[in-house]
């Protein structure tokens, strides 16, 4: 061989071994995967904050890099635009959006139930002279628009037999305010939330009731994990293997809320930890590790709980079209029931 031909050799094996190796990895890449929770980094979000701190997601081979939120409507709205391909959204706006939008080409569906309760409730002062439901009759009750408790008041009122309200509107910092300050009688909202809220504006624990709408005869499922069609068509492999991961994280977190702190934290420099982690607490107690969680299976539904919603949803909520289960769930990612197995023992 002369030295031309070595030459054009070694070229060539070259070009064959960069061309592999940039093949090889490739194909050990991590798959992107843009997720945005329903609101701002406070403590429930460490259920996704500490898998991602941890390098679950990693050994799953995914690229997860996760947003705070505006609401559980606009999470829905932009993993329905393709802007993120998983989400963090209350099933009710899911069900909402696709009953109002029955010709969008993309239209976002729940893979894993997370609260399998809705946090909604109503909140209240003792020296309102509010106890019950049926007490709310003609009062005051203040809530955001969008506010999810507000929207399914309806399902609420009818469940209590609770007669006409009166609605006072308010952007979300003013809703605990206004309630401390009197300038409404009750208002609506997550239950770890506003009472937390509350307690921040000098409001004794004590002087607070609390209706949690599961309380009272609303059995609505809260907040899933959303993925767009695409990427379940696409990769539907990413899909199980975020939730494979997520529930492996989900596990350690419910297990010791306050070693999860660090990873909100590290989003949110600010918060006040002390507060986030009770935040956390109670939403584990109250819409995670529930009874009807420990009945039906962490991540799981029972399919005639969530068609009794669908119909409720769409009466409460005057949707364009019916609402239809198969439309809005897919179940079929889920890691076995074994590996769902994660709920704490409820403490006697």
């Amino acid at each position: 061989m002369n030295k031309r031909s070595a030459l054009k050799t070694l070229a060539a094996t070259s070009i064959a071994a960069a061309s592999l190796l940039a093949t090889s990895a490739f194909a050990q890449a991590n798959t992107p995967v843009k997720f945005i929770l329903d609101w701002r980094f406070e403590g429930p979000s460490a259920l996704f904050l500490s898998p991602i701190a941890k390098g679950y997601f990693k050994d799953a081979k995914l690229d997860v890099s996760l947003d705070a939120g505006t609401g559980s409507g606009a999470a829905v709205q932009r993993v329905a635009t393709g802007t993120y391909d998983m989400g963090f959204a209350d099933m009710a706006a899911l069900m909402e959006f696709h009953a109002n939008n029955p010709d969008a080409p993309n239209k976002p569906v729940a893979v894993m139930m997370v609260y399998n309760n809705t946090p909604a409730a109503v909140l209240t002062l003792k020296k309102n002279g509010i106890s019950k439901p049926a007490d709310l009759v003609g009062k005051k009750l203040g809530a955001p628009v969008f506010d999810a408790g507000r929207r399914a008041f309806p399902i609420f009122q009818k469940a209590n037999g609770v007669g006409a309200v009166n609605w006072v509107t308010m952007d979300p910092p003013l809703r605990e305010t206004m309630l401390a300050r009197g300038d409404v009688d009750a208002i609506t909202g997550f239950s770890f939330t506003s009472l937390l809220n509350l307690e921040a504006r000098n409001v004794k624990t004590e002087d607070i009731v609390v209706m949690p709408y599961s309380a009272f005869g609303v059995k609505l499922y809260g907040n899933a994990i959303i993925a767009s069609p695409k990427l379940i068509k696409e990769n539907p492999a990413a899909v199980k293997a975020f939730l494979a991961a997520f529930t492996k994280g989900a596990k350690e977190v419910m297990a010791k809320p306050e070693a999860a702190m660090d990873s909100v934290k590290a989003r949110d420099g600010i918060i006040n930890v002390a507060l986030e982690e009770r935040r956390l607490k109670l939403a584990i107690d109250s819409v995670i590790n529930s009874a009807d969680a420990r009945t039906e299976g962490f991540g799981q539904i029972n399919p005639g709980r969530m068609s009794l919603m669908a119909s409720q949803v769409s009466d409460a909520f005057n949707t364009k079209s019916r609402v239809k289960v198969d439309d809005v769930w897919n179940g079929s990612f889920l890691p076995s029931k074994a590996e769902l197995n994660i709920l704490p023992a409820v403490k006697k």
